[in-house]
C-alpha cells in the first residue's frame, strides 16, 4: 500500500491535480445531489440466464442469481475503470483505496420484515465465485441463519447498531450529535465503527428493485457519505428483437439498470465506455469468472 501523504484519507488518496472544468465544477456545485446524471442502460439476458442454468445445475444450497452477476460486473467494471471509484468530499476530489460494494438484505419478505445492510470489499483477486460466497455469508448472517440454514447466528452491524443509539437518546441531544458527525464525515474522521458498514461510503450502492416486481429508475445520490455511483436493478420483462431492416426477429428477456453518477468524477466519453463494459460483461457473463484485475476486451467501435 501507497505511504499516506499529507491531505489524503484513511480510505482514499487525495487526487492533487485535476483539470479546470472539474475544478470549477467542484467549486461551483460542492454538494454531490446537485452533480447527478442518470445512465438507463438494457441489458440482453439471454446468455445470463443460460450461464445460470448451467451453474445451478448441481442444484447448490445458494443458487447464483441475476443479482450476483450484476454485483459482480459492476465491481469488475469500477476495478476496470478506476475514476468510476472516485469521489468529491469537502472540497478535494479522491480516489478511493479499495472496490466496495453495498446493498439491502430483506430479512423477511413482508410489509413488516426488517432490512439489513451488505458491505463487500471486492479484492482485485476476486471473481463470480468468490463474490457469490460473500453474498451467500452476509444473506445467512442477516437472515439470522447459519451456513447450515440452522440456528441464528447472531451477527451483528455496527451501523444500525449506530442508528438504534441515536434514535433511542433524546431528539435535541441526537440532532446535536449528529450535526457533529456529519462534520466528521466531511473530513474523513469517522471511526471504522461508523463506516465499515455504512452504505454510503461504498463504491457504489446496488438496489434489487426487480426482486419486489418494481421497475428500474432513478435513484439520488446523497450527500452523506462518499458514494458516486447508485444502480438500481428493475424487474426482468420480455421484449422484442429487431433485425436490421426494422423487422421483428425474436422475443428475449431483458432487465434494465439505473446508473445514477456524480458527474464531476469524469467525463461522458469515460463514462460511455464504462458502461459499454458492464453491458459486456452481464451479456458475456463468462468474463466474470476473470479477476477483477484482468482486463476485459470489449467491442467500443461506436464511439469512434
Amino acid at each position: 500500500m501507497a505511504r499516506k501523504k499529507w491531505g489524503d484519507r484513511k480510505d482514499a488518496k487525495l487526487i492533487r491535480k485535476t483539470d479546470s472544468m472539474h475544478f470549477i465544477m467542484g467549486e461551483i456545485m460542492p454538494n454531490r445531489a446537485d452533480n447527478e446524471a442518470y445512465i438507463s442502460q438494457t441489458i440482453d439476458l439471454t446468455n445470463a440466464n443460460r450461464y445460470l442454468e448451467k451453474l445451478n445445475a448441481g442444484n447448490p444450497e445458494f443458487k447464483y442469481t441475476l443479482f450476483h452477476l450484476i454485483v459482480t460486473a459492476i465491481a469488475h467494471t469500477v476495478h476496470q475503470r478506476p475514476k468510476l471509484n472516485r469521489f468529491y468530499q469537502n472540497g478535494n476530489y479522491y480516489q478511493r483505496n479499495e472496490v466496495t460494494t453495498a446493498f439491502v438484505v430483506k430479512k423477511q419478505f413482508s410489509d413488516n420484515g426488517g432490512e439489513g445492510l451488505a458491505f463487500l470489499h471486492i479484492a482485485p483477486e476476486d471473481t463470480l465465485a468468490s463474490v457469490h460466497e460473500a453474498i451467500r455469508k452476509v444473506v445467512y448472517a442477516e437472515r439470522g441463519y447459519s451456513k447450515e440454514g440452522g440456528a441464528p447466528s447472531g451477527n451483528a452491524n455496527s451501523t444500525e447498531d449506530n442508528m438504534d443509539l441515536f434514535n433511542k437518546i433524546p431528539r435535541f441531544l441526537s440532532k446535536s450529535a449528529l450535526r457533529v458527525v456529519r462534520m466528521m464525515d466531511r473530513h474523513g474522521w469517522l471511526p471504522d465503527a461508523f463506516t465499515n458498514s455504512d452504505p454510503f461510503q461504498s463504491s457504489v450502492v446496488l438496489s434489487n428493485l426487480g426482486s419486489i416486481k418494481l421497475n428500474s429508475g432513478y435513484h439520488h445520490l446523497t450527500n452523506w457519505g462518499t458514494t458516486s455511483l447508485f444502480c438500481i436493478v428493475g424487474e426482468k420483462h420480455m421484449s422484442p428483437v429487431y433485425g436490421e431492416d426494422g423487422q421483428i426477429t425474436d422475443n428475449h428477456e431483458f432487465v434494465d439498470l439505473g446508473l445514477t453518477v456524480d458527474e464531476r468524477i469524469a467525463d461522458g466519453y469515460y463514462f460511455s465506455r464504462s458502461v459499454m463494459l458492464l453491458k459486456h460483461l452481464l451479456e458475456n457473463p463468462e468474463d466474470l469468472e476473470k479477476p477483477m484485475k484482468e482486463e476485459v476486451e470489449y467491442d467500443t467501435r461506436s464511439l469512434r
